[in-house]
């Protein structure tokens, strides 16, 4: 048996930005690029009797970049936005409160 693990590493390095960024669209005139956060993972092993590997991988999509006449322009994707803002605007809070009652005292 090959090394497959050794194979999809190779493949997943040369993707590199072609990952994040996807390729240019025209929607109505308008050039849409799309950008998201990609991982990947693999791994292998291998016993006396026997062999194994598996591997998974996910894309965040964050947004797309809108090329018009005005100039480019980031556009978030807004359920991602709220997915990231929703935890990091409850901690901020909480510490912000602890902050306040260590002033008063």
């Amino acid at each position: 048996m090959p090394n497959i693990v050794v194979e999809l590493g190779n493949q997943m390095a040369s993707l590199g930005v072609k990952a994040a960024y996807g390729d240019p669209v025209d929607v109505d005139g308008v050039s849409v690029t799309p950008v998201a956060m990609t991982i990947a993972g693999f791994g292998g092993g291998s016993a006396e009797d026997g062999e194994g590997g598996g591997g998974g991988g996910a894309s965040i999509p964050f947004g797309v970049y809108v090329r018009r006449e005005e100039g480019l322009r980031f556009e978030p994707n807004i359920v991602t936005l709220l997915a990231v803002a929703i935890p990091f605007v409850c901690v901020a809070g909480r510490a912000l409160s602890r902050v306040i009652r260590a002033l008063k005292k």
